[in-house]
């Protein structure tokens, strides 16, 4: 898929979802979520019941992989900034450990998406939190500008990931940090998955490799860059999955082959620093 193309069909992608409960980059996910399923997913994925009770309605779409706030070591007038920000879980949960003081700013291209967390900010009444309408390879923000960049299973998305990672680097801060949840493969996928649109909304086609992610982030500049947390998902998960079910149909594969791909897929903690 060309690069433009790709943006449009996650851009679509995404403003279908923005209307909806659901999750697309977690496991047992079918894109038509009940609110229930996506706490479930959340709370498998690192968050805890006060942080998720603490958030607007609707806030939580279920989306994420991981949780980059608990682990981004946030403090009191920190200026934070969240690629793929959706419709605002993390930047309500980092608005509140940054404090008046601090700032947090949300950047997402899509359109519904930035709406719907304008929304929630509204109604959770978060008066040091905006939300950008932007692409995360051309960042509507500042150079030298923000302390923390945090981001939740939205890099694999984008086709320029080097571009992506250059970008959070000129934003931050000299001694500035990254915490990003992301999905990442252990080995190549097949063609036929690279090629599908669907397995690339699903946050699975678009995935790099896990050593040339961290290559990635290292060769824009970040130091001290390392993976603290990875989580791979047990084959047993898999079986009966959506997903697994989803790609079995569309590409005409087995369950067997559906399930050895998905067991190629982590979520992975990667942190990096902005040298002085």
């Amino acid at each position: 898929m060309e690069k433009n193309n790709i943006k449009k069909r996650v851009r679509q992608g995404y403003a279908k979802v923005a209307g909806n409960v659901s999750s697309c980059c977690a496991p047992s996910s079918t894109c038509c979520s009940t609110s229930d399923k996506a706490l479930d997913i959340s709370k498998k994925i690192g968050y805890t019941d006060d942080e998720l009770r603490s958030i607007p309605d609707g806030a939580n779409l279920g989306l994420g992989c991981g949780n980059p706030v608990a682990l981004a070591s946030l403090k009191n007038g920190e200026i934070v900034l969240d690629l793929g920000s959706g419709p605002g879980l993390d930047c309500f949960l980092a608005a509140d450990k940054v404090g008046k003081e601090g700032r947090v700013i949300g950047v997402d291209m899509t359109p519904e998406m930035v709406e719907k967390a304008r929304d929630n900010a509204g109604k959770g009444s978060y008066g040091n939190v905006e939300f950008r309408l932007g692409e995360i390879e051309n960042l509507p923000v500042a150079d030298n500008s923000v302390d923390v960049v945090i981001s939740n299973c939205v890099i694999n998305l984008s086709p320029e990931k080097k571009r992506v990672f250059e970008e959070t680097f000129r934003v931050l801060k000299p001694g500035g940090r990254i915490m990003v949840s992301d999905i990442v493969l252990s080995k190549p996928l097949p063609d036929k998955i690279k090629e599908s649109d669907d397995a690339y909304i699903g946050c699975i086609s678009g995935a790099a490799i896990r050593e040339e992610y961290i290559d990635t982030v290292k060769a824009a500049g970040f130091v001290e860059v390392s993976i603290i947390e990875e989580m791979t998902i047990p084959i047993e998960e898999w079986v009966n999955d959506p997903i697994a079910a989803s790609i079995t149909e569309k590409l005409n594969i087995s369950a067997e082959e559906a399930k050895d791909i998905l067991g190629t897929v982590a979520s992975v903690k990667v942190k990096g620093i902005k040298g002085n």
